[in-house]
């Protein structure tokens, strides 16, 4: 219903906000890290919005960004994750966090945001995995162009460019080079994946 609300910053909750939107008070829930990124009341502020239809009520739901607003489409498909759930996910953890965690696998920490169980977690890699891809525009925001990773130390002629993506991914990630590198060396058959499956699985083997 709507793309996008754009005013002044009205108020702000735990988990809502209002916006001053041509001098309508939108009411908009968002997630705590939203909430730590608004600008201060009387400013302006624009968030992306998904719109929640019930039968007894029309609830918006606010992000800084399109790529948290995907994400957060994406995870409410799952079964288990409705409106609340997505929300508390992306307030547990970042965007970037939760797409690591899907894409290895690792369902424990999707567990840690409250109101997500195990099962829930679980049903959100096993749904989602496939659907977050290195290509991805919901993949991790520029973690393969960051400025801060030293492309050229991952320059040697036994690293695939797929390879040397995923070691690029890594040290964005906060891992060390030689243990990125390591990682990714070890894993069978790495020639013949592509970055996302090899980020993935070296993941699994740096957790």
């Amino acid at each position: 219903m709507f793309a996008f609300i754009e005013g002044l910053l009205d108020y702000v909750d735990e988990d809502s906000c209002v916006i001053d939107a041509g001098g309508f008070g939108i009411s908009v829930f968002i997630s705590a890290r939203t909430a730590m990124m608004l600008p201060n009341i009387g400013e302006h502020v624009k968030l992306y919005t998904y719109t929640a239809v019930r039968e007894d009520a029309i609830s918006l739901y606010g992000f800084q960004t399109r790529d948290d607003l995907n994400l957060y489409k994406r995870l409410i498909t799952v079964n288990g994750v409705g409106p609340k759930v997505g929300l508390a996910l992306l307030s547990a953890l970042d965007a970037d966090s939760i797409k690591v965690a899907i894409i290895s696998e690792d369902s424990k920490k999707l567990a840690s945001a409250p109101g997500v169980g195990p099962k829930t977690a679980q049903r959100i890699v096993l749904e989602l995995k496939d659907k977050i891809k290195m290509s991805d525009e919901a993949m991790i925001s520029g973690v393969l162009h960051s400025n801060d990773i030293d492309v050229a130390s991952t320059n040697d002629k036994s690293a695939t460019a797929e390879m040397k993506d995923a070691i690029s991914a890594l040290v964005a990630l906060g891992y060390g080079q030689t243990d990125s590198r390591k990682a990714v060396l070890s894993i069978d058959g790495v020639e013949n994946m592509d970055s996302s499956e090899i980020l993935s699985a070296a993941l699994k083997k740096l957790f």
